[in-house]
């Protein structure tokens, strides 16, 4: 029951975000209220406000912030973590129907949300709080999978959260000409040496 659950507020969620992002594609985000986006939703301005809090929070808000420290712990290598970035990276892309792109912001291709991270200020800052949480909730697996002390694996989950913001903004200024992947893997590959180093050699 309870994953039924899970499943219809994932799915009342995006269905949400999806009406926010016509709205705020066709008249811009400062122009659009949550109570329209509510409306056109055919859900409560409450339901907008326990799933996202704010505005910002539609656009920044990702399958990650509702995962259990279990379900992390499943999807991150303490090993690799930008390993276990690039798997999820290449997850999200998977599930766009569209190539990424200027063009696509009528679509369901990643340029049409994350756009306004880098043309939206506020946007921007919850972003970068939305990072912070993740850090800190991705730095106790560096610490006890890791074989980090509580210091080092708080350093390494900040570097790795914000090092895939870096890269989302080079792919942005770039035009979102090629996938997000490759800007991850090439702009976190000398954090990924990091780990890699502290590895034993192969036989």
């Amino acid at each position: 029951m309870g994953g039924l659950r899970e499943q219809w507020r994932r799915n009342a969620m995006r269905t949400i975000q999806e009406r926010a992002l016509d709205l705020f594609d066709e008249r811009g985000f400062d122009a659009v209220t949550i109570e329209e986006i509510a409306a056109a939703a055919e859900v409560s301005p409450s339901s907008v406000y326990r799933y996202f809090g704010t505005k910002e929070g539609l656009l920044v808000a990702d399958e990650f912030d509702t995962m259990n420290s279990e379900a992390i712990a499943e999807i991150m290598d303490p090993a690799d973590p930008v390993g276990s970035l690039l798997q999820a990276v290449v997850r999200y892309e998977s599930r766009s129907d569209e190539p990424a792109g200027p063009d696509g912001t009528r679509g369901k291709g990643p340029w049409r949300r994350v756009r306004y991270f880098f043309t939206e200020p506020s946007v921007r800052m919850a972003a970068c709080a939305a990072l912070d949480r993740a850090a800190r909730r991705i730095a106790p697996h560096l610490a006890t999978d890791g074989g980090l002390s509580p210091s080092q694996a708080r350093v390494a989950a900040n570097a790795v959260a914000f090092g895939y913001f870096a890269a989302l903004e080079s792919w942005f200024d770039d035009g979102g000409v090629r996938p997000i992947g490759e800007y991850v893997e090439e702009g976190l590959r000398p954090l990924r040496r990091i780990w890699s180093a502290d590895q034993p050699p192969q036989p």
